[in-house]
C-alpha cells in the first residue's frame, strides 16, 4: 500500500510563543519540518498579531516569500513582493468613545497605537511598557496618535492583570469594538468583528485552500478564533489555558520544536 499523503493543504503558524523561540529565532529542526510540509504539498502561511512593519524583517530572514496575515487578521502582506493586499483600520471615533467608556469603568489606562502601512509606527504614551523590545515612538501627549489611520490600541492598566483587564473591557465596551489577549502585557482593542480567522480566511481563499484543509498552530487567547476556522487546532504547551482549552491538541513548547513534533508525525504517517 502507497503511504497516506500529507493530510492539510495549508499550515498556519503564529509567531511569537509558537513559531519563534524566545531569543526570536526558528530552529533548524522546524525549519526542516515546514520545508518537508511544503515539499509535500502544503503552504506555511503565518499569521501573527504583529503589524508588517515589526514582520517583515522576520519573514525576510526566514526567506518567507508568501502570504503572510498580520495585524490580528487586519494586514495580509505578500513577504514576496513586499506589498499589502488588504488592510482594515480601526474607526478612530468609535475607538476614541470606547476608551472614554473603558476608563469611566476601570480608571487611566496606559496607551499605544499601531498606525497602518507597511512601515506603520508603534506609538505609545505615558506609563506604557512596550512588550518585546520592538521599535516604538514615545508620545508623551497621547492625542497625537489619533492623527493617523490606525490598526489598533494597545491598553494597559496600572492594577488589572491582562485577563480582568479583558473581561472588563469586553463587558463595558464589546459592542463597540473586539478586544483580545495576543501575549503578556499586550491587551489589544480592534475593529469590531477582527480576527485571526478573518485574515486567515482571506488569506486561504486566494491561494485556493479551505477551511478543512488547515492545521494551525498558536499560544495565545488571539489564536482562538484562528482554531476555530480551521480544522485541527495545535496550542504549544506554553499556550494560555483558553486556547488549550479549545485545542484539538497540545504539543511541546515552542522552545522544545512543538511545531516540528507534530508535522514529523504527520510526516511520518504520509
Amino acid at each position: 500500500m502507497s503511504p497516506a499523503p500529507f493530510p492539510y493543504q495549508l499550515v498556519a503558524t503564529d509567531l511569537d510563543g509558537t513559531l519563534l523561540r524566545g531569543d526570536g529565532t526558528v530552529s533548524e529542526r522546524t525549519r526542516e519540518a515546514l520545508a518537508a510540509a511544503t515539499a509535500a504539498g502544503a503552504v506555511h502561511i503565518v499569521v501573527t498579531g504583529r503589524g508588517v512593519a515589526w514582520t517583515r524583517h522576520i519573514l525576510d530572514d526566514l526567506g518567507y516569500q508568501g502570504i503572510a496575515v498580520c495585524g490580528q487578521g487586519a494586514q495580509v502582506y505578500d513577504a514576496g513582493a513586499h506589498r499589502l493586499l488588504t488592510s482594515v483600520t480601526l474607526d478612530r471615533q468609535l475607538a476614541g468613545l470606547a476608551l472614554a467608556k473603558l476608563e469611566a469603568e476601570v480608571g487611566p489606562l496606559a496607551l499605544a497605537a499601531s498606525r497602518d502601512g507597511i512601515d506603520g509606527d508603534l506609538l505609545f504614551g505615558p506609563g506604557y511598557r512596550v512588550q518585546g523590545g520592538l521599535p516604538a515612538l514615545y508620545l508623551e501627549d497621547t492625542s497625537a496618535v489619533w492623527s493617523a489611520p490606525l490598526n489598533k490600541l494597545y491598553i494597559q492598566h496600572p492594577e488589572l492583570g491582562d485577563d480582568a483587564l479583558v473581561d472588563a473591557a469586553r463587558r463595558t465596551v464589546g459592542s463597540l469594538v473586539d478586544v483580545v489577549m495576543a501575549g503578556p502585557g499586550i491587551v489589544e482593542i480592534l475593529p469590531l468583528g477582527l480576527t485571526k480567522a478573518t485574515g486567515l480566511s482571506l488569506a486561504a481563499r486566494r491561494l485556493g485552500v479551505k477551511a478543512a484543509g488547515t492545521i494551525a498552530f498558536g499560544d495565545m487567547p488571539n489564536d482562538v478564533p484562528m482554531f476555530g476556522w480551521a480544522a485541527h487546532g495545535v496550542a504549544m504547551a506554553n499556550a494560555h489555558p483558553a486556547l488549550k482549552a479549545v485545542a484539538d491538541e497540545v504539543t511541546t513548547s515552542h522552545e522544545e520544536d512543538g511545531i516540528a513534533v507534530v508535522l514529523e508525525r504527520l510526516l511520518g504517517a504520509a
